[in-house]
């Protein structure tokens, strides 16, 4: 029997000294440095963009620094698609909205990453950029390789990650040269993306058998049954990406809707005059 004590006391430090380090790095781009940095240097901090952003690291930390981790790749399929969750749709889209246009702007300067970002963000390209790694890594294979092979693991989540960026961004773009969609097209666009991954979902939720061998052969840590625990995975993966992506377009929806309102107030008070 699993030793519950231990895991749920298990940091992993490698993990927090990178998140640390990089948010020294962002606090000091904000701050002390940024007057050095171009289009920044008449803007001033914005410490809620920060806290954002702080929010950001702290959910890659809840996700790949505590006990999340080792129950996710020893024990428990659901949980490790609880920490993809927390990474692709909770970490990324706080890290986008946390960091300033203009440190954006500075960074789009470089010619690949502005070339990789325009056409890795146009949107078609980034709903198959980030839907085809989603398939991609379930396969048995590449699943099982990044459970047993720490590199393959990384890779995984940085793949996730990156195209997670890809995928969020024309709904979330804070910078100018690559504008977000208009309010109707972000709002189809996330309808779109909500129903992409319900193919892997559902393969997960209905098989009749454990898709992958070391959550059929793992220790039992909850009452769950390994398959059990996969039909819950599956349900996670469609049931809260839906909520969060349906959320989103509602609220772009209301604040669409407000703005619409307030340009045409000024329109029919000038026919009525």
């Amino acid at each position: 029997m699993a030793n519950w004590d231990a895991l749920l006391g298990w940091v992993d430090w490698v993990t927090v000294g990178l998140l640390l380090q990089l948010q020294v790095a962002y606090l000091l781009a904000i701050g002390p440095l940024r007057g050095r940095i171009v289009y920044a240097e008449v803007v001033k901090a914005d410490w809620r963009k920060a806290l954002v952003f702080t929010l950001g690291v702290l959910t890659i930390f809840l996700a790949d620094g505590t006990a999340l981790r080792p129950i996710s790749e020893r024990y428990l399929f659901s949980a490790h698609m609880a920490e993809h969750l927390l990474l692709t749709t909770i970490a990324v889209p706080l890290l986008i909205l946390g960091t300033p246009d203009w440190l954006w702007r500075w960074m789009l300067q470089h010619p690949l990453i502005e070339a990789v970002m325009r056409y890795c963000t146009r949107p078609l390209m980034a709903l198959v950029l980030f839907n085809s790694t989603l398939a991609l890594w379930h396969l048995p294979l590449f699943w099982e390789l990044a459970l047993h092979h720490e590199y393959v693991h990384l890779l995984q989540h940085a793949m996730y990650m990156v195209t997670a960026v890809f995928m969020w961004w024309p709904v979330l773009s804070p910078a100018p040269e690559l504008p977000r969609l208009s309010p109707p097209l972000q709002m189809l666009y996330l309808f779109i993306q909500s129903l992409l991954p319900g193919t892997i979902s559902a393969v997960l939720t209905f098989s009749d058998q454990v898709i992958y061998p070391t959550y059929a052969a793992a220790e039992r840590i909850t009452v769950l049954s390994p398959l059990a625990d996969q039909q819950i995975a599956g349900l996670l993966m469609k049931v809260v990406g839906t909520i969060v992506l349906w959320l989103l377009a509602t609220i772009i929806f209301f604040v669409w809707a407000a703005r619409e309102s307030r340009d045409e107030a000024p329109r029919r008070e000038k026919v009525a005059s």
